[in-house]
Order: structure tokens, then C-alpha cells, then sequence
């Protein structure tokens, strides 16, 4: 028989939910059980990988000390985890034993809270043990607090031993309902992904490109709102002012645009798109802030191409003539 123990305190000196754990951990020990505890406060940074800590357990052991208010962060991590990147139908068959102590209010409700949390996830919840401490040293020499203790640590094995059946509850009709809407993962898959959760550098990569493809799509939408190509194309148009004699090509890449921006100017004349050419006089590039900037009048191209803000090569005397073609002031 295995029996996981989950610890979801601080591992404080005084903290009265060790000293149960240590002396449930001792009784079944002495039936022979294998008990594996995890201090939830020194795998932190792992707590994502430890769903996976429950295929070989039997039961499992839910403990946590009421501090001022609930049973603490690292519990309703280990249980979002569970959510996450568990085996359902490994939880389905894994007792439960909830054990909270307190310091302040609340142990009953804190069992309450575990209990339901583990039958939404689909186990068999057991009956469990909690108590108001107000002295460690004093609720540890008490003989008859102690014998309480050895008899709940009794019955988590006779439980167990035997597959005593649970009740069905409401809980679990709930958690199937919640569950039709999720992604169907194997556990393999599970496992994997709370590998990746719990690594930081791989949640960190994977929140920049979020925010980078987030950026990208309102730079988009942005633009699909002002008129998409069409608005840049018009703009050119609008504020062409032909000069006398003069004939060049400019060719802008734009960056997150494959087409480029084509300027043909012959005759008088203006032909804008959105394209590639053969040849180009001025070659340039910059990004669409910069040109909207400059459509909008507050920089000029030769301005944006003195900061850096905009490159180019090719004929910089025709380069100097962009501002003179066109006048976005």
C-alpha cells in the first residue's frame, strides 16, 4: 500500500499539522505502508509536476494549517495542478484524507474545502481530521489528542485496505459537466504539459510571444480599422506634389507587411501599390508607427532617416525628394 502525504504549510517549528503528519506517518509505517511526503513550500517551483507524484499512491493525504484565512496558496496550487495536468481516472480510484489545523478559524471549513475540491476532481473523499490549536507544545503532550491522532492514521488504513465504498455526491456531477468543455488530454499529454508549466524560462518565452502576437493583432486591427492598405495608398495620393521633371521609383518595407509599398513617379504622374518592383531608385525600410507618424505630420522621411528610425539605400539626393513629393504637414 502507498499513501502520499501532500503538506500545504510553511513548515513552521510550532506548525501543529507536522506533528500530526509525523505521528500518522509513524503508525502507518509500523502497518507497513509506504508513505512518501511532499512539503509543498520546498517544491514551489515543481508544484506543476506533482500531479504526476499520484499514479503509484493508493491514497493520498490533503494537509494544511489555518494561518488567518483558508488553507493557503500552495494547496489551491497543488489542486489547480491536479485540474490541469492530473490522471482523472487515476484520481477517480485514490482516497482522499483531508487534515487541517488551525490558529485562527476555520479548520472545519477547510476540510470542507479540500473534501470538495478532490470530489470535483473525481476521487473518493474520506473523513478527515481537524482541530483549533492554540498551543503546539501542549496539543502535541496531550495523550488524548495523540490517541485521536493513531486512531485516524487506523482508519485511513482500513479504509484503504478494505475499498471502502464513498457515496456519491453532487460534486461529481458537476465536475463531469465542467469537463465535457475541456481538452481532452492522455496522460502522457498531461504529463508533458506540466513539465512545460513548471518550467519558468518556458512560461516566461510563452507570455512574450503572447504578448507579441497580441501586439501584432492590434497593430492589425488597427490598421484594418484606419483601412488597411488602401489607407496608406490614399494618403500617398492625396498628398502627392508633382515636381518639375522628375522621375524616381521608391520602393518602402514596411515591417509585418510582405508586400512592399511601391511609389512610381514619371511625368507627373503617380502610381501607388502594394507590390514588388524590379527596380527601385530608393530602397527603404521602417516600421508602421514611424510611417503613420509620418503621414500624420510629425516627422518628415529625412527626419526619420537622420535618427535611424527609417533605412534606405540607393540615391540619397532622390531619397531627399520623398518630402518634397509628398507633404504630409
Amino acid at each position: 500500500m502507498k499513501i502520499n502525504i501532500y503538506y500545504g504549510g510553511r513548515g513552521l517549528i510550532d506548525d501543529p499539522t507536522a506533528v500530526v503528519l509525523n505521528r500518522i506517518t509513524a503508525v502507518l509505517e509500523e502497518l507497513r505502508v509506504n508513505v512518501e511526503r511532499f512539503n509543498l513550500h520546498d517544491m514551489k517551483n515543481n508544484i506543476m509536476t506533482l500531479p504526476q507524484s499520484l499514479k503509484d499512491a493508493d491514497a493520498i493525504i490533503l494537509a494544511s494549517t489555518v494561518e488567518w484565512y483558508g488553507i493557503g496558496g500552495y494547496m489551491h496550487m497543488f489542486l489547480d495542478a491536479c485540474w490541469l495536468y492530473a490522471d482523472k481516472s487515476k484520481i477517480a480510484g485514490t482516497y482522499m484524507f483531508p487534515i487541517v489545523m488551525s490558529k485562527a478559524y476555520g479548520e472545519r471549513e477547510g476540510v470542507l474545502e479540500l473534501t470538495n475540491a478532490w470530489e470535483m476532481l473525481g476521487g473518493k473523499a474520506c473523513n478527515g481530521l481537524s482541530a483549533y490549536v492554540e498551543e503546539t507544545s501542549d496539543f502535541e503532550l496531550n495523550s488524548g489528542y495523540m490517541e485521536l491522532v493513531e486512531k485516524k492514521a487506523e482508519e485511513m488504513y482500513r479504509a484503504v485496505s478494505q475499498k471502502f465504498v464513498t457515496m456519491p455526491t453532487s460534486s461529481k456531477a458537476i465536475k463531469q459537466n465542467i469537463v465535457s468543455d475541456t481538452i481532452n488530454l492522455t496522460p502522457q499529454e498531461s504529463e508533458q504539459l506540466s513539465k512545460y508549466a513548471a518550467d519558468d524560462r518556458y512560461v516566461k518565452k510563452q507570455k512574450e510571444d503572447i504578448e507579441q502576437l497580441a501586439g501584432m493583432f492590434k497593430s492589425m486591427l488597427e490598421e484594418e480599422e484606419k483601412g488597411g492598405d488602401a489607407h496608406y495608398i490614399d494618403a500617398f495620393r492625396e498628398h502627392y506634389v508633382p515636381q518639375n521633371n522628375f522621375a524616381a521609383t521608391y520602393l518602402l518595407k514596411i515591417d509585418g507587411k510582405e508586400d512592399a509599398l511601391i511609389l512610381e513617379i514619371k511625368g507627373g504622374n503617380l502610381n501607388c501599390f502594394f507590390g514588388q518592383a524590379e527596380h527601385a531608385d530608393v530602397i527603404g525600410r521602417l516600421e508602421t508607427r514611424i510611417l503613420d507618424d509620418i503621414l500624420e505630420g510629425r516627422k518628415t522621411f529625412q527626419r526619420a532617416f537622420m535618427s535611424g528610425e527609417m533605412t534606405a539605400k540607393g540615391n540619397f539626393k532622390t531619397l531627399r525628394m520623398l518630402d518634397e513629393n509628398f507633404v504630409f504637414v
